[in-house]
């Protein structure tokens, strides 16, 4: 299993090497006649943009060499209180700012939105013998609520005919900090699984007190990988590099469906933004879409403190949405349906200096 991680995490890396150069010759071009830049950004939040984070911050380097990007993970709820505070300039969340934080954002503050990337949330186990595995919203429901304790309980039987399912006990791995992944995770639930489930939707849950609680995305993975009969959420581009193995998932349509960039792609094409550029991709129409995918956004202020600070956030947010969205396939990520790029992009000029 380790050595077929390794080969997986060279072949990950030789693609965001080859990604990263034509990002660099795809935005040449454009960087010859933009004026130079210098400066730092500040940002902190999503753990699940940091694959995307870190091969961006190397591919702006190429267009703005006297540009700093510095971006810490820490979770969504982390990067939103960051922004609040203003330590930061943008946060990476995966949510929008929930009712109960939008009186902690400064007087007279407007917050954008720009949709980065969308990507699925997957299944991730540890179970051996067991290669290939069919899950259901209700099922899903009952192994995370603690009512399904075993991998080999009926519902689970019931859903993989064949399957050599062990009565091994089932030891489910879940965030320990204010996560996106969380509250899109259990929004999928909400929405799929109905009165099935019964933990509500948020970015903190209270899950058994038998839960495996770890931080951050790298931290369930992790606790999956070291622990046999773990189940987890996590980002699919976190349990890729992991090496490990994912449930397929049974969609709205009916078809069973394995987390991947075009699961996520189909899913993320049926939706409609709203104004303000948020939306939802959990448990969308059509056959060929994963359910539980998920998106991110970078949070900046409307109005910045300087002309410098709007400059440089342009420029970097400007870069993830144009060249930096062909580093997001190798990484096991989606790019943005055009339709929202391009809104993102427009939205661009409501960044402004006081």
């Amino acid at each position: 299993m380790q050595l077929r991680g390794s080969k997986q995490a060279a072949v990950a890396g030789g693609a965001v090497v080859a990604a990263l150069a034509l990002a660099a010759c795809s935005s040449s071009s454009s960087s010859s006649s933009s004026a130079a830049l210098s400066g730092t950004i500040n940002a902190s939040g999503s753990t699940f943009q940091t694959n995307f984070q870190q091969a961006a911050i190397t591919g702006f380097k190429t267009v703005q060499p006297q540009v700093t990007v510095n971006y810490g993970g820490g979770g969504s709820g982390a990067g939103r209180t960051a922004l609040y505070s203003n330590t930061v300039l943008f946060a990476g969340s995966d949510s929008p700012i929930p009712a109960k934080e939008k009186s902690k954002v400064p007087a007279g503050k407007t917050v954008l939105y720009f949709p980065v990337q969308v990507g699925p949330i997957a299944m991730a186990y540890n179970l051996s013998g067991v290669s290939k595995l069919q899950l259901d919203p209700a099922t899903l429901a009952g192994i995370f609520q603690g009512t399904i304790k075993t991998w080999d309980d009926p519902a689970i039987k019931a859903l993989n005919s064949g399957a050599s399912l062990p009565s091994t006990p089932i030891t489910i791995v879940v965030r320990s900090d204010s996560s996106g992944t969380t509250a899109n995770f259990s929004s999928y639930l909400v929405k799929a699984a109905g009165s099935a489930w019964k933990l509500g939707s948020a970015s903190t849950i209270t899950f058994p007190s038998s839960a495996h609680a770890a931080s951050g995305g790298s931290g369930v993975a992790q606790a999956i990988k070291a622990t046999s009969g773990a189940i987890g959420y996590v980002d699919n581009s976190t349990a890729m590099a992991s090496g490990l193995g994912a449930a397929s998932v049974k969609n709205a349509s009916g078809a069973y469906v394995a987390p991947s960039t075009a699961g996520a792609t189909a899913a993320a094409t049926q939706v409609t933004p709203a104004a303000d550029l948020t939306f939802s991709t959990v448990d969308e129409p059509g056959a060929a879409s994963y359910p539980i995918t998920y998106q991110s956004w970078d949070l900046v202020y409307a109005q910045q403190p300087t002309a410098s600070d709007a400059a440089l956030l342009k420029a970097y947010i400007g870069y993830l949405l144009g060249p930096g969205q062909d580093l997001l396939d190798p990484i096991g990520l989606a790019k943005l349906p055009p339709s929202i790029d391009s809104a993102a992009v427009a939205q661009l000029s409501k960044i402004t200096s006081s």
